[in-house]
């Protein structure tokens, strides 16, 4: 199996009205961040989310996005040698618009491709297109790393999790973790199962402005379920803490979480995002974190 054994960190569109100039704009300011934090030559792809319009009661409103293929090109000329990730909603395309869509992002240098399903508007096979788990299955000649959202603290996810293993994931990307629930999560799936998928664990920053906002807590919001109110809570706690108290909490929580799971024979792999956006702190924090730990690049 193909194994990314990367950092990625996470651009989304900028939106539509602001053009070419706004997306040019966000890879300089990656690039800056990048130089003045030591993260230049660390950053080895870009995960760049195929964002659509979700629920109405999102914190941070929604704008038309620019479409991921149209910023992967203009941004890559400003943030040196990277590659590309990214997450692609099939519900919406028929099967040759889908393979037509895959076809161009591996062609423009996507290394990955993300299946999500359809936003939590609607219910699990609506829309005219195919189903993440269909695409998988369909699609393993045009991509070669194939990958799927995995929830650690979702009810029923490790049965959801190997049949995406069964249909041929290659990499699960998990959902921002605010707690170390992945590394019970994953020592009862190494149990269980043979799959060793490679795992893109996800850190998220956390800023004072998300006391006010609550993007983050809406992000990751399951209403009823515990593990998910703890992880709010920390989140909640975390935000109204100074700088350098945040980072290192995060910088603890993503101690605890490496030193779990690295001893369960899953290729690993690091996803930052910031949500509120690429900001110095947040770089300032991700190279702590990479400090204590990093994945070794494969020859």
């Amino acid at each position: 199996m193909n194994t990314m054994n990367t950092i990625a960190l996470e651009l989304v569109p900028p939106d539509l009205e602001g053009g070419v100039d706004k997306a040019v704009e966000e890879g300089r300011k990656v690039a800056e961040n990048a130089r003045a934090t030591g993260l230049t030559d660390r950053i080895r792809h870009l995960m760049m989310p195929g964002i659509i319009a979700e629920d109405d009661d999102r914190p941070v409103e929604i704008k038309p996005k620019m479409d991921v293929l149209d910023f992967w090109k203009t941004v890559r000329p400003e943030v040196g040698e990277v590659k590309g990730l990214c997450t692609q909603v099939t519900a919406f395309h028929e099967k040759q618009e889908l393979a037509e869509r895959l076809q161009n992002l591996r062609d423009a240098g996507m290394d990955g491709v993300a299946f999500v399903g359809v936003p939590r508007t609607m219910a699990d096979g609506e829309g005219p297109g195919l189903a993440p788990t269909d695409a998988l299955t369909q699609f393993q000649d045009v991509i070669a790393n194939r990958g799927s959202i995995l929830i650690p603290t979702r009810e029923g996810e490790q049965g959801r999790f190997n049949f995406k293993c069964e249909r041929g994931v290659t990499y699960g990307m998990t959902q921002l973790l605010y707690s170390d629930a992945i590394v019970g999560f994953l020592r009862e799936f190494a149990e269980q199962t043979p799959y060793r998928p490679e795992i893109l664990l996800s850190f998220g920053f956390i800023p004072g402005v998300e006391s006010k906002k609550k993007l983050i807590d809406w992000l990751i919001q399951d209403p009823g379920n515990p593990a998910v109110e703890q992880e709010q809570k920390f989140v909640a706690e975390v935000a109204e803490l100074s700088y350098e108290q945040r980072k290192q909490q995060l910088v603890d929580l993503y101690k605890r979480v490496v030193d779990g799971v690295g001893e369960l024979g899953f290729p690993l792999s690091i996803h930052l995002e910031a949500p509120y956006g690429n900001t110095k702190p947040a770089f300032e924090t991700f190279a702590e974190m990479l400090d204590y730990w990093e994945p070794k690049q494969s020859a």
